[in-house]
């Protein structure tokens, strides 16, 4: 049965770090484009960044580019997303998602697994 399961979350306060996992299991990763999405309450889901299968090619939404780094280890089946310089508006529940593609997308409907979500709270 295929499953990603996220961890890292937590409360940091702005200007701070954390690194996402999002680990695989009953399946390999490395056919799969990988997503990562967020959901802040009361708003649509939207998407943070994600990475290509093959050549690992990584795209980012214009709100996180140069501060959340994408990344996969094949080898242990598992997708990161570090993200600094973290703002109280990067405040949301956090999921990744897989697609057997070679090409990642930041729209949520073309993927076909996710997992379920992990709560960043940037708050002082």
């Amino acid at each position: 049965q295929v499953h990603l399961v996220e961890s890292g979350g937590g409360l940091v306060q702005p200007g701070g770090s954390l690194r996402l996992s999002c680990a695989a299991s009953g399946f390999g990763l490395d056919h799969y484009a990988i997503g990562w999405f967020r959901q802040a309450p009361g708003k649509g889901r939207e998407g943070v960044s994600c990475i290509n299968s093959r050549d690992r090619s990584a795209y980012y939404a214009e709100s996180v580019k140069g501060r959340f780094t994408i990344s996969r280890d094949n080898t242990k089946n598992t997708v990161y997303l570090q993200m600094n310089s973290l703002k109280p508006e990067d405040t949301a529940v956090y999921y990744c998602a897989g697609h057997l593609i070679p090409y990642c997308s930041l729209i949520p409907e073309q993927y076909d697994y996710r997992g379920q979500g992990t709560q960043v709270t940037v708050s002082t």
